[in-house]
């Protein structure tokens, strides 16, 4: 169901203004999220992330490009994000690529935050000494 929206979506070659460019990236983020479940399914990602997170990881790869004003730009970003979606839909990437170039990032970056008094916490004084002189 998924791939079949995505094969009646399309970009046309320019957007007329910034506001109809803004409109198309709203509607590629409804799509990308109707279609999570999909992706869930095929890459057995429900161990790993939830559905609320891959939507946050969505949101934050379209944020990346928010100081885009250019409608030509934001074409071309839009044309590059239905390639994507549309490769991952047609399971044209494993398991493995999903995990490293989306959900390990993010959730490593969550980790961090949370772990990052615990990383001393085992370690002599010996060891702190010692790392912190030897470093180049």
């Amino acid at each position: 169901m998924a791939s079949m929206m995505l094969r009646n979506f399309r970009v046309p070659p320019n957007s007329v203004s910034l506001e109809e460019a803004r409109n198309r990236t709203f509607e590629f983020f409804k799509m990308a999220c109707r279609s999570i479940p999909t992706i869930m399914d095929i890459y057995n990602l429900d161990d790993v992330v939830t559905h609320s997170q891959l939507r946050s990881i969505i949101a934050s790869e379209i944020r990346k490009n928010s100081h885009v004003t250019d409608p030509k730009v934001m074409d071309m970003l839009l044309f590059k994000g239905i390639e994507e979606l549309r490769n991952v839909i047609e399971h044209s990437k494993q398991r493995h690529h999903i995990l490293g170039q989306y959900v390990l990032p993010v959730l490593d970056r969550e980790n961090l935050l949370q772990d990052a008094g615990a990383k001393d916490r085992g370690m002599s004084d010996f060891l702190k000494n010692f790392y912190s002189s030897n470093y180049f």
